[in-house]
């Protein structure tokens, strides 16, 4: 059932079928973007699926770039939300990828890291789980970076197609559990799934009510 009533969920289609585009890419903290707007960021597990939601959840096959080698991002990645600007989406490097390369790994790290603890205008940080898997040592990492760092954030399921009704409801229940053990989480979690659509509706509105 959706946390949101269909006043907040309309504002929110409203938003979303209007001008988004891609702003820039920041290798760097030096290349972020003057802190104008409120932001919202999207972490993730390599290959949960990140790249796909983003397309999904602003209706563009082709905003975020997706690709079958995980690992892909290597950026903080932004998009312009609105016009005039009301926002913005932040697709951040994904994170636990083995075969990259241990420096590579670790200056992902600290551009995560950084970015993070010091951007003032991060209203919240998106965090995705694959349904299929529940929450990862790798995951808690991020999260533990997050409750550290007191960013507000809401964990996400992905994939949620992939699994049956019963298997979505534990890993859920699950989820939700070790949600309300961490001081900077969000009580609720979304289920969705990029491919069919699900959830999508109330990730929209969740985006709308971060950024205030």
């Amino acid at each position: 059932m959706s946390s949101f009533d269909e006043d907040q969920i309309e504002a929110a289609r409203k938003i979303f079928a209007g001008p988004i585009a891609f702003l820039k890419s920041a290798p760097k903290l030096e290349h972020l973007p003057n802190p104008a707007v409120p932001e919202v960021a999207f972490a993730g597990r390599s290959n949960v699926g990140k790249s796909s939601l983003i397309n999904g959840l602003t209706s563009r096959n082709t905003l975020a770039r997706t690709s079958n080698t995980p690992g892909r991002t290597q950026e903080l990645n932004f998009f312009d939300v609105g016009e005039p600007l009301k926002f913005r989406l932040v697709d951040m490097p994904g994170y636990g990828f083995a075969k990259a390369p241990k420096d590579m790994q670790r200056q992902w790290r600290y551009l995560i890291n950084d970015y993070l603890r010091g951007r003032d205008v991060l209203k919240r940080t998106l965090v995705l789980i694959d349904s299929r898997h529940g929450i990862k040592e790798v995951d808690n990492e991020i999260l533990d970076m997050l409750d550290a760092a007191a960013v507000s954030y809401r964990i996400v399921l992905t994939k949620t197609d992939k699994i049956k009704a019963t298997e979505l409801a534990e890993v859920r229940a699950r989820t939700e559990a070790e949600a309300r053990k961490r001081p900077a989480a969000h009580p609720d979690i979304l289920a969705t799934s990029s491919e069919k659509g699900m959830g999508l509706a109330e990730l929209r509105a969740a985006v709308l009510e971060a950024v205030g």
